[in-house]
């Protein structure tokens, strides 16, 4: 018998979201995507809306086993308002500008683009200060998502 209390469906559908996050913003984005995204003008846009809708594509497909092999109750039209709201924030994100105005704004220090040694030299990372401000507000995103799907 699965557990259908909200609290676990919440919970189900926020690590569906948040595996599918992760593969679609690491795996299924394109180097053309991450690369355009935040330019300027019509380019960056259209770039930002294919990564958008490549990763809101991986987690409708992460998402679906799981709703379905838990028999999880979920109305589509809460699935429909949670993924169009997550794939708005991820939009208005990785337009690059937008975000970091907010992190500037909210008094967050600059982060180096490209972390380095105590030397000067170049330093071994698996992201910046930036990127862990990025995937930071993408995982908000995917708790109001999971609520939203939950409670609708």
């Amino acid at each position: 018998m699965t557990d259908t209390s909200p609290a676990a469906v919440f919970a189900a559908v926020f690590v569906a979201l948040y595996i599918g996050h992760s593969l679609g913003d690491h795996w299924v984005q394109s180097s053309c995507q991450a690369a355009s995204k935040g330019q300027p003008g019509w380019k960056g846009r259209l770039a930002c809306a294919r990564h958008v809708l490549g990763l809101t594509a991986t987690k409708g497909a992460v998402l679906a086993p799981v709703v379905l092999a838990l028999e999880l109750p979920l109305a589509p039209v809460g699935l429909v308002v949670g993924l169009s709201l997550d794939a708005a924030s991820h939009y208005w994100a990785d337009r690059r500008t937008t975000l970091a105005r907010l992190a500037s704004r909210c008094g967050t220090p600059d982060h180096p683009a490209a972390p380095a040694t105590a030397a000067g030299k170049p330093a071994a990372h698996l992201g910046t200060g930036a990127y862990a401000l990025d995937q930071s507000w993408h995982t908000l995103w995917l708790g109001i998502t999971a609520l939203t799907i939950t409670a609708i």
